[in-house]
């Protein structure tokens, strides 16, 4: 009888030793997951970013009237697929104009055109969207013209 217990007691001990491990090695084979995952969506991240390389234009009379760009983002929407220009304009002087965001191909070929007032006050900065034709994909390569 008392060996009956002992084995017992042994095997309850190592049900739960073999459990323990077992939920360890989960949590470790988890965490090596998501940190592989969130590796991967890093670098395809930056390099979607360093694959856009379209040429930036500001024309010079909006240089003159003190607009500058920053960071510059395309994006879509449920429908479609890389038709908005997200422009983070800086205002170094009043600025309340239109202004017409020309796309041109890797080639030269113009292939799309949006129109937006801008408006902003000396020293403020903020995002405007131009909205494309939703058949436009901006492409990566080409070039972006602010007249």
């Amino acid at each position: 009888m008392k060996y009956l217990v002992i084995i017992f007691s042994l095997a309850f001990l190592s049900c739960n030793w073999v459990k323990q491990k077992t939920k360890d090695t989960v949590n470790k084979t988890g965490e090596v997951v998501a940190k592989t995952g969130s590796e991967f969506a890093d670098g395809l991240t930056k390099g979607v970013e360093k694959t856009f390389q379209n040429e930036i234009v500001i024309s010079e009379p909006l240089k003159k009237q003190g607009l500058q760009t920053g960071k510059i983002m395309v994006h879509g929407t449920d429908s479609t697929q890389g038709n908005i220009l997200t422009v983070y304009f800086i205002f170094n002087n009043n600025f309340d104009e239109n202004i017409t965001v020309k796309l041109t191909s890797e080639e030269g070929l113009e292939y799309g055109r949006a129109r937006e007032n801008v408006k902003g006050l000396n020293g403020e900065a903020k995002y405007i969207d131009f909205v494309f034709d939703k058949r436009t994909n901006i492409e990566s390569r080409g070039k972006i013209v602010f007249e």
